[in-house]
């Protein structure tokens, strides 16, 4: 399941008792903060959910898996990263882990040779 932004509003309207539109205002405001502090540099902290911060993703070579023969640069850029907090951390790992399914599987290589019975 995914967790809107609409799904915010309606939850935290439903508990405060706030017309939805107000919370709305709110809530947008709120993340139009934290992205105009991020494109500024700043690092954004929230006490007990975590830290977002800029990073920067060093240069280096890529290569196209169509045409491996040809390296392609891939420039520095920056990068947002975020940090759980403490709280968030320890809530998350209670999760079980979710189940394997086909892809996930190792696919054997079929370019060794078997050992002889």
């Amino acid at each position: 399941m995914t967790l809107t932004k609409r799904d915010l509003v309606i939850r935290i309207s439903e508990e405060s008792g706030l017309v939805q539109q107000q919370v709305l205002d709110i809530v947008q405001k709120t993340l139009d903060y934290i992205a105009e502090a991020l494109a500024k540099g700043d690092k954004v902290e929230l006490r007990n959910f975590g830290v977002f911060e800029n990073k920067v993703r060093k240069a280096r070579i890529g290569r196209n898996p169509n045409a491996p023969e040809t390296d392609d640069p891939i420039p520095e850029r920056s990068v947002v990263k975020f940090k759980p907090g403490k709280e968030m951390r320890a809530e998350v790992l209670k999760l079980p882990p979710p189940p394997k399914t086909a892809a996930a599987q190792p696919v054997p290589n079929l370019n060794t040779p078997t050992p002889p019975n």
